[in-house]
């Protein structure tokens, strides 16, 4: 029983790892931006960093000795650090969504004749992400201060959407300063994001197998300690005992974390932004 004991902790580290790492359910985002309604926030289902590192290091510890602690407690946080950036991608995703369908509804009420003041308090009844974004906008344009200026400092307040607010913003000060039509100058901005969004939802799509290629490679490596000690090759023990053991623990996670970061830049590289 007593050398099932490591064997039963590096399951139990990747069983840890896999629940910090399993990805958030991104069809309730995608349904609630489609019914123009806010997304359920993911935020109460974060494992706290203090129990992360706990169990990482307990797990690590019992299964590959005192390296295998700091390799158990630095994986198991950036496994969470990396599911909290999943999870940020989606809610800005899902705000563009908001954002785009806001512009929409303007540019209809601009074209039917509504005064820009007008359309642009209707903010308040769009889904929440855009309500929130569009408001500071709508409250400057009813005190009769400048709509582009807060949509400026919008976007310095919201990087993920400061493209996109800036494009408003500049198309709003193009029409106050030169009378172009702001119905068709949002109607670009609004086609752009649009586009931007379908091209970026197509791309992700098409890298959904080599991110569970990555996945999968990641994994091999625990796969095959557990396959070693059922078979009774005895690698835990090989990694438990003396310094070469310990050396060949942090060697061996800090390539396989190379990689997989290496593997995870790449793909996000490829997502437009």
């Amino acid at each position: 029983m007593a050398g099932m004991r490591p064997a039963l902790a590096v399951a139990c580290l990747a069983l840890v790892l896999a629940v910090v790492t399993f990805p958030g359910r991104a069809a309730p985002v995608r349904l609630a931006a489609v019914q123009r309604r806010p997304a359920v926030p993911h935020g109460a289902r974060v494992l706290p960093v203090a129990v992360v590192v706990v169990v990482g290091a307990l797990a690590g510890l019992l299964a590959l000795g005192p390296a295998g602690a700091v390799v158990g407690a630095t994986a198991a946080v950036t496994s969470r650090n990396a599911r909290a950036r999943v999870r940020r991608d989606r809610a800005a995703a899902a705000t563009a969504v908001a954002l785009a369908a806001a512009l929409d509804r303007i540019v209809e009420e601009l074209r039917a004749g509504a005064h820009p003041t007008t359309a642009l308090r209707g903010a308040a009844t769009d889904p929440e992400p855009a309500s929130a974004v569009l408001l500071p906008a709508a409250t400057a344009a009813a005190l009769g201060d400048g709509v582009p200026a807060a949509l400026e400092a919008e976007a310095a307040r919201r990087p993920e959407l400061a493209r996109d607010l800036r494009l408003v913003a500049g198309a709003w000060a193009l029409a106050e300063r030169h009378g172009v039509p702001l119905a068709d100058l949002l109607a670009g901005v609004h086609a752009d994001l649009r586009w931007r969004l379908a091209h970026a939802g197509r791309v992700g799509a098409a890298l959904a197998g080599p991110r569970a290629t990555t996945a999968v490679l990641t994994a091999l490596p625990v796969l095959g300690i557990l396959l070693g000690e059922l078979v009774g090759a005895g690698p835990l023990q090989v990694l438990r005992s003396g310094v070469l053991g310990q050396v060949l623990v942090v060697s061996g996670v800090g390539l396989a974390a190379t990689g997989a970061a290496w593997a995870r830049a790449v793909l996000r590289s490829a997502v437009p932004r």
